[in-house]
């Protein structure tokens, strides 16, 4: 998606020159969905001719509304552009965000998955328990280390605090998982879910995740990315953004 608003940017007045690289709150695996992904762009104050070719206001901010028009004629029909504004003074969609929250769709039909639902929802070939779901979710909630459910970069912290982790039926066949945290590492999301899904259809005991978040013992239990979608991003008053920004990039420790 990155690379896409990059080149409907790029192909839209002030251009290339004047705009710099889209930076998103959150960087999901591919395959992933999002329909809250908050991003922003610096760019370039405008030039006499930018500014006659974009109709600015006396403050120098072109009709952004037209410009959303404009990108999206160029995006392909599943990216979309719902909004567009001037950005606060501090405000980094990635940094600035005090938290992302996330959903995960699974169904447990023995047919599999409604054929309107196939791109965003998992086929689970298990019936599935709630109250075992919600069971072996409970533990992980809190700040921890969870180096057994990231993909690992060099010189990067694995500790989070994960604040929502819930499980409801929400159709006969179709359960939703709710995910909050501050930020979530490369597939933690993905594989929280896979290893509490093996408590659900009890493969595995409803404190193996939990086991697994204290040893370190990293899972293999990685839900597929189709079933995943960002659907909010979380940013403090404008007057915090600074503090916030400084806060996310000190590296934090147990």
């Amino acid at each position: 998606m990155q690379g896409l608003l990059e080149d409907a940017l790029w192909k839209q007045p002030p251009g290339r020159e004047l705009v710099g690289s889209v930076v998103v709150a959150g960087r999901t695996d591919a395959g992933v969905h999002a329909d809250r992904q908050v991003v922003h762009v610096d760019a370039v104050p405008l030039a006499a001719g930018d500014r006659h070719r974009l109709e600015v206001d006396e403050h120098g901010v072109p009709d952004l509304t037209r410009l959303c028009g404009r990108w999206n004629r160029i995006l392909p029909g599943d990216v979309r552009v719902l909004r567009a504004e001037v950005a606060p003074a501090g405000f980094d969609a990635r940094f600035a965000a005090m938290r992302r929250h996330y959903r995960y769709l699974v169904s447990d039909a023995p047919w599999g998955v409604d054929p309107l639902r196939r791109r965003d929802t998992l086929a689970w070939n298990r019936p599935l328990d709630v109250r075992r779901l919600k069971l072996a979710s409970n533990d992980l909630v809190g700040l921890h280390d969870f180096a057994a459910f990231c993909k690992q970069r060099e010189g990067a912290t694995t500790v989070r605090q994960l604040q929502l982790f819930e499980w409801e039926r929400v159709d006969r066949h179709l359960l939703e998982a709710t995910l909050s945290a501050d930020a979530f590492c490369h597939s933690m999301v993905r594989s929280l879910v896979g290893s509490v899904l093996m408590s659900g259809d009890s493969r595995r005991g409803t404190e193996w995740p939990a086991e697994m978040l204290r040893e370190g013992s990293k899972t293999s239990a990685v839900a597929p990315a189709h079933g995943l979608t960002l659907t909010g991003v979380d940013y403090p008053p404008d007057d915090q953004l600074t503090e916030r920004v400084r806060t996310t990039r000190a590296r934090r420790s147990l």
